[in-house]
């Protein structure tokens, strides 16, 4: 399976954010949150946004590293949720105080897919 992240794939539609927010479904895993709705589309791809809020990061560099680290295990890890019949708009919300290791943070998101990918079938 093909392991980029790209453009067709970036949650940025202002309508589905909205739907997620009203009406998505949530896991969690500490320290990420799951947030998923479904989509309406005619490719097979799942549109992914990330986020660290303000609140628990005020430097911008911190929060930027973490949302870094949450698209490349999403990318690496992306595989598990490849399989659905539908596709999903995803949130990833960073939940933690302190920044974690990259193997923290993928052996979560592993989890969280694994979850994601159970529920959706």
């Amino acid at each position: 399976m093909e392991q980029s992240f790209g453009k067709q794939e970036k949650l940025k539609s202002k309508i589905f954010i909205g739907q997620l927010f009203e009406e998505g479904k949530q896991l969690k895993k500490y320290p990420i949150k799951l947030i998923y709705v479904p989509i309406p589309s005619t490719e097979k791809k799942h549109q992914v946004g990330v986020s660290v809020p303000k609140r628990g990061f005020k430097n911008a560099v911190d929060r930027n590293y973490l949302k870094r680290l949450l698209r490349e295990a999403y990318r690496k890890n992306k595989y598990l949720v490849a399989s659905a019949e539908k596709s999903y708009a995803l949130m990833f919300i960073y939940l933690g105080k302190e920044k974690k290791e990259f193997s923290v943070i993928e052996k979560q998101m592993q989890k969280l897919l694994n979850e994601l990918a159970t529920k959706v079938s």
